[in-house]
């Protein structure tokens, strides 16, 4: 410090670090219900979770949007940070496997129906990638505000949607009922999209910016598998195959969503090349 001149120390007039990040609340917002020292670990890796998930919508919506405006380049940028940032949530679940299934259970009733499950972050990141449920809206009736903006993000195309369209811009003969489908609905694989694929894959050269998309895309689906994995095992380990806080089966529910895939062509034209 006596070396370095330069260094502010008075902020009687300034904005400080702490101020710019709002420390104050952010730092303020780890309420333990119950006491136990654990309970800190279990809050903070899920508030942690939803700030990494909070960027993760900011660049695919944001990526959704460049595509639509065929700013393929820009939009790559953005789905490869999302598959950054999904490899550090992935790795806060070994921190939360350090939790036992014994010290769990101090506190785990004071959650009372409190759940991941319900986190509304993760659905948008869901109906961003095409994986619409819409029954899933009844959970967050509570707060009207909150259920228009789901309401909004399940009516409004998807990730793959824009990129699917992209492949029609670009000439491929895509059959109207995909680029006019039910945005609402789940995503469900199509011929004219899967041979729209095949076609980029088999001529890269002449397809260069698509098959960059394609492969983002599959990046990005690679690291959900990869969090799916160890978000299934790390509740195993921690509760077994105990219902969860918020009434769903837990583990069984969890491994069910293992299979699901949000770009289904991707995956399967490379069986056919």
């Amino acid at each position: 410090m006596h070396n370095e001149k330069g260094i502010h120390t008075d902020f009687r007039d300034q904005m400080t670090y702490g101020e710019y990040l709002q420390l104050d609340r952010i730092l303020s917002g780890q309420k333990r219900l119950s006491g136990h020292h654990d309970e800190m670990l279990f809050i903070v890796i899920h508030q942690v979770s939803e700030l990494w998930m909070k960027l993760m919508l900011h660049e695919i919506q944001a990526a959704i949007l460049c595509i639509k405006n065929g700013e393929l380049s820009r939009a790559f940028k953005m789905l490869a940070r999302v598959s950054k940032i999904q490899s550090q949530i992935i790795q806060s679940w070994d921190v939360l496997s350090t939790l036992t299934p014994a010290e769990y259970l101090e506190f785990r009733d004071q959650l009372g129906q409190a759940s991941g499950f319900q986190s509304y972050q993760y659905r948008m990141i869901e109906f961003a990638l095409g994986y619409k449920t819409r029954h899933i809206l009844e959970i967050y009736r509570k707060d009207p505000d909150l259920y228009r903006l789901l309401d909004e993000a399940l009516h409004a195309p998807s990730l793959y949607d824009v990129s699917i369209q992209a492949l029609a811009k670009a000439g491929f003969a895509i059959h109207p009922d995909v680029l006019n489908r039910d945005y609402t609905q789940p995503y469900q694989a199509h011929p004219s999209v899967e041979a729209a694929w095949l076609a980029v894959y088999r001529d890269v050269k002449s397809y260069w910016d698509l098959y960059q998309l394609a492969e983002k895309l599959v990046d990005l689906e690679d690291w959900v598998r990869q969090w799916r994995f160890r978000h299934v095992t790390t509740v195993e380990r921690i509760i077994g195959h105990k219902t969860g806080t918020g009434g769903s089966s837990g583990v069984h529910y969890l491994k069910k969503t293992l299979d699901h895939r949000f770009f289904p062509e991707l995956w399967d034209v490379r069986t056919k090349l």
